[in-house]
């Protein structure tokens, strides 16, 4: 594995929101290759890296030696909770880069992609359910709803019923198949009709949203005043939660109607207003097509203090 084999995503737009003093402690939630986290590291901080996926963690420990980056095994969920076992409980700055990894994409062993066949895997950490265990064994309905959900798939129940009159399905080849002809597939297709389908079952198996709320209150409780957050998402439902979360943290929910009773105060702003995102530009496009859907988020840690939240006590 070479130093960052593939090209992050907004790097220098992730770096300008961070705003790096030599010496600061920041965290990278999602590892992958390395590229955030060598960047940050060649920009003076002291990085601690995560990530759940074995292999990154492996063949990463090359790349975090070089550049005397802390690499942890484990869910950017539980960022508050590892760190706090090596005696740090507050940082500098955090990045998160959402979703499926170039690494995970691009081996077909690993079963997120149906571009080349492979086991129907889709697991980021390697354990636990994987998509065939979910597909051979949910009813027809359980599984329409996470492709409608996950994937807006506006005929998920056609997929479905496709779906549970072809089990068992092992291969990625098989399901892809099975949606083409669920959903009719001509060659010349834009997009390819599995797409929708293939995100919707990797964001179910990995509880990929349920992780991203978790680890937005984790970077709440351990940024310090003036710590910075940059978040890169690729598609809608991880932009909506991340939008949300630095609107509402930030204050900006809006004011009540003048025709309703006054509203009580609610906590102080743990974030100032976020910058305005940031999408990549043309000559990012034509490097790595692979940015095309992304989008930065970035805010500022204030000095208030965290209120209480339901999502805190989820497990």
């Amino acid at each position: 594995m070479s130093d960052a084999p593939h090209i992050p995503v907004l790097i220098d737009e992730v770096l300008d929101a961070l705003a790096i003093a030599p010496g600061e402690i920041h965290v990278d939630g999602t590892f992958g290759a390395g590229g955030y986290s060598s960047a940050m590291a060649r920009a003076g901080a002291q990085v601690f890296a995560f990530d759940r996926d074995p292999d990154a963690i492996r063949e990463g420990q090359a790349v975090a030696d070089a550049h005397g980056i802390t690499l942890i095994a484990g869910e950017f969920s539980r960022m508050a909770e590892l760190l706090a076992e090596r005696g740090i409980d507050k940082v500098s700055g955090i990045t998160l880069d959402i979703g499926v990894s170039s690494m995970q994409l691009d081996r077909a062993e690993r079963g997120f992609s149906f571009q080349s066949d492979g086991p129907l895997s889709m697991t980021m950490s390697q354990d636990g359910m994987s998509a065939a265990d979910f597909l051979n064994s949910a009813s027809e309905e359980d599984i329409a709803n996470v492709i409608y959900r996950y994937g807006d798939e506006p005929r998920s129940r056609r997929v479905a019923h496709a779906i549970v009159d072809a089990r068992p399905l092992e291969r990625t080849g098989q399901l892809a198949a099975v949606v083409r002809r669920a959903l009719g597939h001509k060659p010349h297709d834009k997009k390819d009709p599995a797409t929708r389908t293939f995100q919707a079952i990797r964001i179910h198996v990995n509880r990929e949203l349920e992780e991203l709320e978790l680890a937005l209150d984790a970077a709440e409780e351990l940024l310090e005043e003036g710590g910075r957050l940059a978040i890169v998402t690729f598609h809608s439902l991880e932009d909506r939660i991340v939008k949300q979360f630095l609107r509402k943290r930030s204050g900006g929910e809006g004011a009540g109607s003048r025709h309703l009773p006054e509203r009580a105060a609610g906590p102080q702003p743990t974030f100032a207003k976020p910058a305005k995102a940031v999408r990549p530009g043309d000559a990012e496009l034509v490097r790595n097509p692979r940015a095309r859907s992304a989008t930065l988020r970035a805010a500022v840690r204030t000095s208030a203090p965290v209120s209480s939240s339901p999502r805190s006590a989820r497990s």
